[in-house]
C-alpha cells in the first residue's frame, strides 16, 4: 500500500524518457558501469538505492531495462539490507561472516546490473561488460578486505568502525558523483584498482584469511550452540 502511494507521487517515467539518450552513449554508459561496479564491491544494497532513488526521482536515467532499479519495492528492500549491513559490518567477527558471505552477492549483483545495462550490445558485448563489472567488484570487495585486515589487529573497535562508514558513505557518493561526472569517476575507480593490482599480495592475503577466519568463526558458533 504505502508503495503503491509512493509510485503514484513519484512515477518513474520521466527517467524513462531520459533514459533512451543514456542508452546510445555507450562510452558514458561504461564509464558508469565501471564505478557502480566498484561501489558494488564496497556495499551493493547502498549502490542499488542510490541508482533506484536516483531514477525514481529523475535525477539521473538509468537504461530502459534497468528500471525495475527504480521500483519502490527494490529500493525498500535495498535500503533494509542497506541499514542490516551498517550494523552487521561493524560487529567484530561476525563482519568476518558477513563479507565472506557478500563475496557471493557482491560480484554477481554487479554483473547483472552491467548484463542489463548493455541490453543494447551485442551478445558477446554483454558477457564481456558483465564480466567487467564482476572483476572490478570482485578486486574492489578484495581490497575492501585488505583494508579490513590492516585495521582489525587494532585493540579499539572505533578505527574499525570508522572504516566501515567511510565505506559506506564513499559508495554512495561514489555512485552518485558517477551519474553527474562518469568520466572523473571511472578515472578514480582506475587510479584505485591499481593500487589494488600493485598491493595483491597483501590482498589475496587478505581475502584468504578472510575465508579462514570465517571458517573458525562460523566452527565456533556451532560448538556454542
Amino acid at each position: 500500500m504505502l508503495f503503491q502511494r509512493l509510485d503514484a507521487a513519484f512515477p518513474p517515467s520521466a527517467s524513462k524518457i531520459l533514459a533512451v539518450d543514456l542508452s546510445l552513449n555507450t562510452t558514458h554508459l561504461l564509464a558508469i558501469l565501471v564505478t557502480a561496479s566498484f561501489a558494488s564491491g564496497l556495499n551493493v544494497y547502498a549502490t542499488v538505492a542510490t541508482l533506484g532513488l536516483l531514477a525514481r526521482f529523475h535525477l539521473f536515467a538509468l537504461p530502459p531495462t534497468l528500471d525495475p532499479l527504480a521500483s519502490w519495492w527494490v529500493i525498500g528492500i535495498s535500503t533494509a539490507l542497506f541499514l542490516v549491513e551498517f550494523f552487521a559490518d561493524k560487529v567484530p567477527a561476525f563482519d568476518l561472516l558477513w563479507n565472506a558471505l557478500h563475496t557471493f552477492i557482491r560480484v554477481p549483483v554487479a554483473a547483472l546490473i552491467a548484463w542489463g545495462a548493455t541490453a543494447q550490445l551485442s551478445p558477446a558485448d554483454q558477457v564481456l561488460a558483465a564480466s567487467l563489472g564482476a572483476a572490478i567488484a570482485f578486486a574492489a570487495h578484495s581490497g575492501k578486505v585488505a583494508a579490513r585486515a590492516a585495521v582489525t589487529p587494532s585493540p579499539e573497535p572505533f578505527s574499525n568502525m570508522a572504516l566501515s562508514m567511510g565505506e559506506d558513505a564513499f559508495a554512495v557518493g561514489l555512485t552518485w558523483f558517477a551519474t553527474q561526472h562518469p568520466y572523473i569517476a571511472a578515472t578514480i575507480v582506475a587510479i584505485l584498482l591499481l593500487v589494488i593490482i600493485l598491493l595483491v599480495r597483501l590482498v589475496w592475503r587478505a581475502m584468504r584469511n578472510l575465508f579462514k577466519g570465517a571458517g573458525e568463526e562460523l566452527h565456533e558458533l556451532q560448538r556454542a550452540g
